[in-house]
Formats: structure tokens, sequence, C-alpha cells
């Protein structure tokens, strides 16, 4: 069923180009100090002394929080272990070192040069230890099988279908294929930034997040207080990509600096401190094999996966998950590895798992088909899956053979000339056509929502959910237009308030499958408080009534989640599903289509063109969803051809800390990127029938470039990302 919603302007559009929105960096409050903090230069071992005198005899400098000021204090944990913050460590609780760039001592001052100023008279004397800082060179003990540890099993242990060793080698066709992703760090606009204020007993904190809730509820563990005396303000997170999914370390240091001094402090962490004590991609590596008939069915598939953690936390991998559910494969084993290493604990970055899993998978399947002799995108087609491979359950929507042949039409791929090397550009840059597609889970996830309507014609909704750039006030603004029939700009929407309604960590492309859910939850509420079977009465309805205006609360969790799990919402805990339910498994899916011109003597690599068809359920806001393909694109290119964050194995950390060493696309490496949708809503996940778009429009990316330099050039690269160097070796 196709649905389409209006292509309205995004609803922030002007406010945000004006530079209305403040952010928690931009907050200044009557009083306000500033925090800098002063990081371990040691890759792990114990402070044994702080010399802060020459800090305390600068005038301006107020306080010099150490370890002592910290005492019955407690850690929020760790998200993913049933806490709320982004590790289990909280940096100052004790004198331990982790980790190359811990927070040890944090300089409070009347302004930030002061602070910064105070911050470098700092000395600190260590016990060093000994530490390894890479994914290389782990002891066997360091290596934990997924499969049977403490993680849950259901979500991170091995996926296994059929005999898939039994099936690869009784395989006419068989590929091999070893592959590697870097660290990377997400990089967000705004910096982490907290503004921390105390008022009598009661805690109020500014700042950019995807969880406020999980702040929420985390400073009041901190500091054993009730929940109800801690707010959480987060209008905007400014850009996030899954770095902001939690309580930051920087949080409970300026609230513990506000406390102690009495006056607000505002700690923006410096992106050189960011790099260090911040989540991150963490570096994997990964076996892909697959067997195939001569006539291309692909008949087994394992994928292994070595990824880095800290020594503190299990941050769990779940590339399987998703590879496992790209094609029609009968017999599949996905198996998972933590590899133990002193840094922080590595997180979630804009398609986690499923961009460096689709590298690899997607590249050993490009390399099948010229094993095959078969085109690439015929390959693909012809190994669709219609159930999902795992579990045998129905896909509520699957629409992976449109997006392919859509994207091969818009792209004119009939032009490709098969043999590599065999394309060139009229300026003579070798030319290389790649494909590859990409998949993400559709999660929903518990959330409420307050309606208020006016007979007037104008609505206010309050909504779970963070505005983090994606655009999920002009989604929310559209729907909820859409089914009352009004104007887009008569509709108010608030988001990431826990004041007005319970808020739940956005992420995952759950956030606008969510919030729609709620949203369509409370307009039938109004339904029925109103009497009215079609709610673009509501006006007429309130006239009736002699009422100027009605509110109404209603609340949404995913299909099969039990009524409990709103226990979970209200305590700031982790409350999704997806993408198994009951009924049905969801996925949203991508085709990625990408010319490459490969210079011949530089053998610069420019990624010329790019078309990208999305499978996303209906599309509710067409403005904001292109924007999230062209930017997942970007990043694609990116964590392609340019970034890595580069660890130092003598001393630990990471040597690229800024935006000058880690290198980003800009807009010279950008050529064209044309975006479609299939726009089919899905009919079983939500009344909206949207499915998850953010993470998705990344995967495949990668796959697609490294398939078309080898178009291009017949060399086959499976390690990112492809520089220079790799490209003359």
């Amino acid at each position: 069923m196709t649905r389409s919603y209006p292509e309205i302007a995004r609803v922030d559009a002007e406010d945000k180009v004006r530079g209305r929105p403040i952010y928690a960096a931009d907050r200044h409050v009557e009083g306000m100090l500033y925090a800098i903090p002063v990081t371990a230069t040691i890759g792990k071992g114990k402070v044994t002394g702080i010399d802060a005198r020459a800090a305390l005899a600068r005038p301006a400098v107020r306080h010099v929080l150490t370890h002592e000021d910290m005492h019955g204090l407690q850690s929020a944990g760790f998200l993913l272990g049933g806490g709320y913050g982004f590790q289990s460590i909280q940096p100052m609780i004790g004198t331990d070192i982790a980790y190359r760039g811990q927070p040890v001592a944090l300089v409070v001052a009347d302004t930030l040069e002061e602070a910064i100023a105070g911050a470098s008279a700092i000395r600190i004397r260590y016990a060093p230890a000994p530490f390894r800082a890479i994914l290389n060179g782990a002891s066997d003990a360091d290596i934990i099988d997924q499969e049977g540890s403490p993680l849950p099993q259901e979500m991170f242990g091995d996926r296994k279908v059929g005999d898939a060793d039994t099936a690869f080698a009784a395989a006419p066709i068989q590929v091999d294929g070893r592959y590697s992703s870097p660290p990377q760090h997400q990089n967000p606009m705004e910096l982490i930034a907290t503004v921390a204020e105390w008022k009598s007993d009661a805690l109020i904190v500014h700042e950019g997040t995807q969880n406020s809730g999980a702040i929420k509820f985390g400073l009041a563990k901190l500091f054993s207080i009730d929940p109800a005396k801690v707010t959480i303000i987060s209008p905007q997170a400014g850009g996030a990509f899954g770095q902001k999914n939690s309580m930051q370390m920087q949080t409970a240091l300026a609230a513990v600096a506000a406390r102690k001094t009495g006056r607000p402090v505002k700690l923006v962490v410096p992106r050189t401190q960011i790099f260090h004590d911040a989540s991150f991609r963490p570096a994997s590596r990964h076996r892909v094999r697959l067997g195939a008939r001569t006539d291309g069915k692909i008949t087994a598939a394992i994928h292994e996966v070595d990824q880095q953690t800290s020594r503190h936390d299990l941050f769990p991998g779940s590339y399987a998950e998703v590879t496992s559910r790209f094609y029609a494969i009968p017999n599949f084993r996905g198996r998972e590895r933590l590899v133990r290493s002193d840094v922080q604990t590595p997180g979630y970055m804009r398609a986690p798992y499923e961009h460096p899993g689709s590298f690899a998978y997607e590249s050993a399947v490009d390399e099948l088909a010229y094993r095959l002799r078969m085109d690439p995108v015929q390959l693909r087609i012809i190994n669709d899956a219609t159930a999902d491979p795992l579990t045998g359950k129905p896909f509520s929507s699957r629409h992976v053979r449109e997006t392919l042949e859509e994207g091969a039409r818009r792209f004119d791929w009939q032009r490709r000339s098969p043999a590599p090397g065999s394309m060139t550009t009229p300026s003579g840059d070798k030319l290389g056509l790649g494909v590859a597609i990409g998949m993400y889970k559709g999660a929903t996830a518990a959330a409420r929502a307050n309606l208020t309507v006016t007979a007037s014609g104008s609505a206010e909704i309050a909504v779970t959910g963070h505005e983090m750039g994606q655009g999920i006030r002009s989604a929310v603004a559209n729907y909820v237009a859409d089914r009352l029939g009004l104007a887009s700009d008569k509709i108010a929407v608030s988001v990431g308030d826990p004041a007005a309604v319970a808020q739940h960590l956005t992420a995952g492309s759950w956030g606008t499958a969510t919030a729609l859910r709620a949203a369509a939850a409370a307009i039938d509420a109004l339904g029925e408080q109103l009497a009215i079977a079609n709610a673009r009465e509501f006006r007429q309805a309130l006239r009736a009534q002699g009422r100027d205006q009605v509110r109404v609360t209603a609340q949404s969790k995913a299909p099969g989640q039990p009524d409990q799990i709103f226990e979970r919402l209200d305590s700031g805990q982790v409350a999704a599903l997806g993408p198994v339910y009951p009924e049905f498994v969801t996925m949203s899916s991508i085709a990625q289509f990408v010319e490459v011109h490969v210079e011949p003597s530089t053998r610069r690599i420019r990624v010329a063109r790019v078309v990208s068809v999305a499978d996303c359920g209906a599309v509710a806001s067409p403005v904001t969803a292109k924007s999230q393909v062209r930017g997942g694109v970007i990043w694609g290119i990116g964590a392609t051809l340019r970034e890595a964050s580069e660890t130092d194995p003598r001393f630990g950390g990471f040597l690229n800390a800024d935006l000058a060493d880690y290198v980003v696309p800009v807009n010279a490496d950008i050529g064209s990127i044309e975006v479609a949708f299939v726009d089919k809503a899905d009919p079983l996940l939500n009344a909206a029938g949207v499915k998850g778009l953010g993470e998705v429009a990344m995967t495949g990316v990668a796959a697609a470039i490294a398939n078309a330099v080898y178009h291009a050039t017949g060399q086959r690269y499976r390690d990112l990302p492809i520089r220079l160097d790799q490209m003359f070796a």
C-alpha cells in the first residue's frame, strides 16, 4: 500500500538558519563558572598524587575537583547492563585509570580561559600499569565468545540456520574473504556539554542528548536523590549519531562541581577530550565465507567477527543479526567474539554494526558475482528472501528487489561493461560501477504522548523522542497535521522534555516509528473522548460540546511488549523491541549504486555519483527523509575513504583527536546523490506505516564504493578506509 505524506518544509528550518535554537554550550546562567577536565597521560594505572597548588593560586580558579570530592557517589552504571551511562565507570570515583585520556581532575574558574590555564598548571603523579589499546595482540584470556557469555543470548548469541560449514565445504563455488574496519568517532557538530545548577536540593541540567531520561535517573542514582528533584532540559541535541545516547562522564562532574561551589557550572568538553571520554565505533575484523551453486543460488554463508570492547564492560557485537537476513540462504552461521582492550567503552555510531558488517558481506557477494560471471544486481535478486531466514516468520514488508530494480533503472546500470578496468571517463580516469544493499532492523519502543487541540484549529503535542537534527519534529507535525486536517504550522511539537512526558532513548532508527505510534494513540484517544470516528472533525465536536480545548494522554508500545514495559520507560531504562516480533520480522533496506572515477597516476578516488533507493515504509516527512539519506551517503563516503581513529599502541589514546587530523569529507569530495523511496506503508509495525531510515541510509555505501573501485581497477580492497597508500600497494 502506497501512503504519501505531504512534502512540507522542515518545521524548524527558519529557526535553525537564524540561530534561534539554544544548545547546551550556548547556555548562560547568572553567576556561572566554567570547568575544564584534566586527563590522564598514561594508558592504565593509578593516580598517586595531585598537585593543584599552582592552579589554586590563580585568583579566578574557584575549585579543583578531584577523587577526594567524589566520596559517597556511585556510578550510574552501564546502559547495556541495566544502568544509565555510556560505560560502567565514572571517572574520578577512585584513583584507578582504565585508559589514557580519562579525567583525573576538574578545574573550575570564573572564565573559560582561566579554567584552561588552571588545568595546564595541575601536576599528576601516576603508578603506570601494562596495557593494550588495540584490537591486535590480545591474549586468549582477553577474547570472549558472545555465545555462552553473560550477555543476553537471545540478542547476542550465535546465529545459526542449517549446517553452514558442511554446506560451504560442499559448494562448487566458494568465496573466503577477510575484512577490517577501524575505530571511528562520531564527531557531532555540537560538542558534548553540560550546564548544571543546584537550587536548594534540586538539580537542573541543560544538555544536548538522545536520552534525557537516562541522564535524569542516572544523576538521581549518582547522588542518591529522588529523580523528581532532577530536571533535564534538552530541546536540541546538536547532532549525536549514537555518541549522546546515555549519560556522559562530564554530566556528573559538572553537577558535583556545581554543588561544591554553590554556583552554576558549564562544562564543554574539548573535542580532543571527546575522542577519549565518549563512546566510539570499535575496531572489528570480519571473515566472510560464501558457498554457491553454479546457477548463483547461495547455499551457505559464514560471518565471523572479532570486535573491540573495553576491559570494564562488554559492548556486544550484533553483525550477523543483520547480514543473516540479507538473502534467502538455507545454511548460515554467524559468530561474534569480543576482544578486551584498555580503552573507554565503545558504543553506537551511525549504523554501528550494519556499516562494517555490510561492507564485509556485500564485498564478498560482489566477489562471488565475478566468480560466477553473473551480474551483481541479478545475483542479489535471485537470492532475495520472501520470509525471515532465521525465524521463518513473514516480513511485515520487504522490498529489496524493488530497490535494486529501481536503482538500476535510475543509475543506468545496463551501461556497465562487466570486465574490471574496461571503462574510462572522457578525461581518462578509470571508471567503476558498484552496487550493494544494506539493511537495518525495524525497531520501536514504549512511548507516551500528550495532545491538546483547540476549537480555533491548533494543536500541541508532547511526545517521547529527541530532536538530533534528523527532523523528528517535522515528521510528528506532518503526521499529526495529516490526521487532524490542519496545516503543519498549526502543530506545536515538544520532544526531549521529561517534565512533559517520559523520555526514552532515541536511537536505532526507532525515533520516528516510536513517536508516531504514540501520536497515533493520542489521536485515537482524542476521537474516543470526543465521540468522533474521524479526528478531522474535532473542531466541530468541540464547538458542539461548548469546549475551547481538550487534552488527552496516551501511551504505546511495540507489538508483543507486555504492559510492564512502561515501568522501564518510567525509570529511564531501554524499552525497545525489534526486529523480531511475535508475528513478523521488520527490516528497512536500501540499494546503493555508486560510480567512482580513479585518476590513473595519483590513484585519487572520486565518488562521482550515487543513487540510493530506500524502503523505509511510508515516508512521513519527505524533505527531511531525503536529507537523512544524503547525509547517510556522505557518512558512508567518509567512512570508506577517509575516517579512522588512529591508536598509539605505545602510549594509548587516539592520535588524530581533532577535526584537523580526523579527516572527514568536504563539499569538494561529494558528487551527485540521487535519492528515491519505495514509499509503501508497512502494514504491521505502526498505524503511520513507517519503519526506520536514519541508520539504513549509511549501510551498503562502503561496499558499493569498494565494489566500484574493484570494477575500475581490478584491485579488491578489504580494509577500511581505502586510502592512497593502499591504492599504490
